[in-house]
């Protein structure tokens, strides 16, 4: 056996270095203790999608093509048309997406958008935003309808923008929305959210997104399909066990909110004067 004391004086310092890292030798033989290098700061996140302000109107209008805010009267229909061309392209485009949110809650009530609601929500799985990404982001897509109002054939232009953050973590919660089909005309849109297993060895069957909304696959599969707006849709399975979750029983029970009251004659929520409001 030979001793370390009979090794060159080169194997030796390397040798010390192997056995004892966190030290170094000063030129009078003390021992200094190594000082850790100090951990950088990672930069603070990037918000991806920018709106055109913070309150409960500007801030459902994406800022680049935001022009003004769309009048009451005319609000809801441009909200159709915005639900209607994303449903309907990505039928066409044979991808997966379903009603979720206020939008899911809307169509429980009439298959239609509540006439106070701004935005509204879809869901598409993790996998499927990675397919939109390579395939489709930042596409342009032109949807042809009959205008309400004139009863003329005319046509729009959305856009399909996927959030390049939508494969991080939640970090800050900057970017929880994963991708958006934007209106090039005044710039409101539909905010589309991926879910995915995201512990699948300690919670398998829990799906959730990064704004912490959870469900089991056996509420989302399989999907039930129907229509909403006039056109073909898709819902998760156990929708009304998700609304309640979600919202509460009151959400499905609630016959005036929003200075709207809930006709069962005509089906429809209806805006009431300020004079009949109690």
């Amino acid at each position: 056996m030979r001793l370390l004391g009979s090794l060159p004086l080169q194997a030796l310092l390397l040798a010390s270095n192997f056995l004892a890292p966190s030290v170094l030798a000063s030129p009078t033989g003390e021992v200094q203790k190594r000082e850790p290098k100090s951990e950088e700061k990672p930069p603070p996140e990037e918000k991806y999608f920018h709106e055109a302000g913070t309150t409960d109107q500007t801030a459902h209008y994406d800022i680049r093509y935001f022009k003004d805010l769309v009048p009451y009267e005319e609000h809801r229909m441009n909200l159709r048309l915005l639900i209607r061309s994303y449903l309907s392209v990505f039928r066409e485009l044979g991808v997966e997406t379903w009603l979720a949110h206020g939008t899911l809650l809307g169509w429980w009530w009439n298959g239609r958008i509540m006439p106070w609601d701004y935005d509204l929500d879809v869901q598409v799985s993790s996998a499927t935003l990675f397919y939109l990404e390579e395939k489709y982001n930042r596409t342009y897509h032109k949807y042809n309808y009959v205008d309400e109002l004139t009863g003329k054939r005319k046509t729009k232009e959305f856009l399909l923008d996927i959030n390049p953050s939508h494969k991080l973590p939640r970090l800050e919660g900057k970017n929880i929305i994963d991708a958006r089909w934007i209106d090039t005309a005044n710039g409101m849109f539909v905010d589309i959210t991926g879910i995915s297993e995201r512990e699948p060895e300690t919670q398998p069957g829990i799906w959730s997104c990064k704004n912490f909304h959870r469900y089991r696959t056996r509420d989302l599969y399989p999907m039930r399909e129907t229509e909403y707006e006039g056109v073909p849709a898709t819902v998760p399975y156990n929708f009304d066990r998700i609304l309640k979750e979600e919202y509460g029983v009151a959400s499905l029970v609630t016959t005036e909110w929003q200075g709207h009251r809930w006709s069962p004659d005509l089906k429809e929520w209806i805006k009431v004067p300020k004079e009949d409001k109690k």
